[in-house]
């Protein structure tokens, strides 16, 4: 099984006939996702050729879906139009919605997050690599040449370190990777895949991919000594971070002991995860895991 995302995953793109969209839906639709159409209100009624297909773009996203019967959407969507494009989204029932845009202002992520509550939604991102599910299909940025199936399960706040890791562990496969994105407020969670995956018969082992920057690690930590079962390696970017430093993302920010890789380390290991202190440590500790199971 997969979480979230399987071969029968109907995929729209939000902003498909855009330089990005049309790029990355060429390249979903090369790793075997289901693409059936786009949205663009500017663009309604026409057609895009991409990688061999001919998709239709519709003007709304519950036009599409009532048309393809979609279930996921991913948005290739500039920053001041996100908002609007995630609300109309969540208003059609979508259930999936995979935000790839970086730069959202955290005020508008904050006003998604809030309107998201008690609907039908999840959303993946902003500011993400999106989900993949190797050799079933694709939404988001993923490159699906890197790995193939296989018992991980891999949830990460960092796209190059989802990359990375996919790699490193290439020899043994991945049911699903996720990246959830380094923004301050996101939409899924460490711990919401924690769950999902937790849920997964066929995910065996799970990698955790923190970041230095809030107290979003501390928490799966807790989440993990209580309710995760499966063995769960870790690894948390940015121990050579000076204090007060905004590295890369906008949340990964250090004040006091407080959100440094250090903290988060010690509270992962104190769940029993064992934590790596590069991604290839990391990779090594999993290859240890799997020859147990």
């Amino acid at each position: 099984m997969t979480i979230y995302l399987n071969k029968d995953s109907k995929v729209i793109v939000q902003g498909i006939t855009g330089g990005m969209g049309s790029k990355h839906t060429d390249l979903m639709l090369q790793s075997g996702a289901n693409i059936v159409g786009g949205v663009n209100a500017r663009k309604a009624g026409t057609t895009v050729e991409l990688n061999g297909e001919t998709l239709p773009v519709y003007g709304t996203v519950e036009e599409a879906m009532k048309e393809t019967g979609a279930d996921v959407s991913v948005l290739f969507v500039p920053p001041a139009f996100t908002k609007a494009a995630c609300i109309e989204a969540i208003d059609a029932e979508m259930p999936l919605i995979v935000v790839i845009t970086e730069g959202v202002p955290v005020q508008d992520s904050a006003e998604v997050f809030a309107y998201l509550d008690g609907k039908k939604t999840r959303m993946i991102g902003p500011n993400c690599p999106g989900i993949i599910s190797p050799e079933e299909s694709l939404a988001g940025i993923t490159p699906h040449t890197i790995a193939g199936k296989g018992p991980i399960g891999l949830v990460s706040k960092s796209g190059t370190l989802t990359y990375q890791m996919m790699y490193e562990l290439r020899d043994h496969g991945f049911t699903t990777a996720i990246g959830i994105g380094g923004d301050p407020i996101i939409g899924t969670t460490h711990i919401d895949a924690l769950e999902a995956f937790e849920n997964d018969p066929e995910t065996k082992a799970i990698v955790m991919i923190g970041e230095i920057g809030g107290d979003a690690e501390e928490r799966a930590a807790a989440y993990i000594k209580d309710h995760v079962t499966k063995p769960v390696v870790g690894y948390v970017a940015g121990f050579t971070a000076p204090e007060g430093k905004t590295m890369g993302h906008a949340g990964a920010i250090v004040s006091g002991s407080s959100g440094t890789a250090q903290a988060k380390k010690e509270a992962l290991e104190a769940a029993g995860v064992k934590v790596g202190k590069t991604p290839s440590e990391t990779a090594d500790l999993m290859r240890e895991v799997l020859k147990t199971l």
